[in-house]
């Protein structure tokens, strides 16, 4: 699947930008975020993964989301440098989570304020717990961390806006499709055969003889 392969690439991107985009300083290059703030390069693709997670859970369904999130905590910790390995590996581990957990009651019928509310507590907790396990200083790198998730968050929440109204998008996967165009659960196969006729268990099924 697309989505699933654009996700895991923007963690292993996320870690190649570091080492080769931007303004060189020690250890890692930097952009600019807006506001005057900087930010390591790989920022922005790090706001993506939480946009791409939610579109593989919205196209797959919540067990290929959860998939998702232990494929890329696998994968962040992998391509890491050997000291924030067990940073990185952790910290995905637990924003992603809270992505899951924020967006998953949401998108069956908000699905862009899903998925601008998730990136933004994702943010958040991400930013915040790898730079406490790396040791850097949350005064000196938290608000440019912030900043530039935050853009890729909201850009996400925009293009899902136009999504939801195209295809395969228009209700997540495992739900059907309502009379009145929102999303409803599938019910239990067979679940008609139970039901009661018209007029309750006492109604006749057939017309009587006149």
């Amino acid at each position: 699947m697309a989505a699933f392969a654009a996700y895991v690439a923007s963690i292993a991107g996320a870690n190649w930008m570091i080492s080769h985009i931007g303004r060189p300083v020690p250890g890692a290059h930097v952009l600019p975020v807006g506001f005057g703030l900087e930010a390591p390069s790989g920022v922005y693709l790090a706001g993506l993964t939480f946009v791409a997670r939610d579109i593989v859970q919205r196209l797959a369904g919540t067990k290929a989301g959860l998939v998702a999130i232990l494929l890329g905590a696998l994968v962040s910790w992998k391509v890491s440098t050997a000291s924030l390995a067990l940073a990185s590996g952790g910290t995905f581990l637990l924003s992603e989570s809270c992505d899951f957990a924020v967006y998953t009651p949401l998108q069956r019928r908000r699905f862009a304020l899903a998925v601008i509310g998730s990136g933004l507590v994702s943010d958040a907790v991400d930013s915040t717990v790898f730079l406490t396990l790396a040791g850097i200083p949350l005064s000196a790198a938290l608000p440019g961390q912030l900043v530039g998730k935050a853009w890729l968050v909201l850009a996400g929440g925009g293009a899902a806006a136009v999504l939801r109204r195209w295809g395969p998008f228009r209700v997540p996967a495992g739900a059907v499709q309502g009379a009145g165009g929102g999303a409803m659960s599938r019910s239990r196969p067979g679940a008609h055969l139970w039901a009661s006729p018209k007029g309750g268990p006492g109604a006749k099924r057939g017309r009587g003889r006149g």
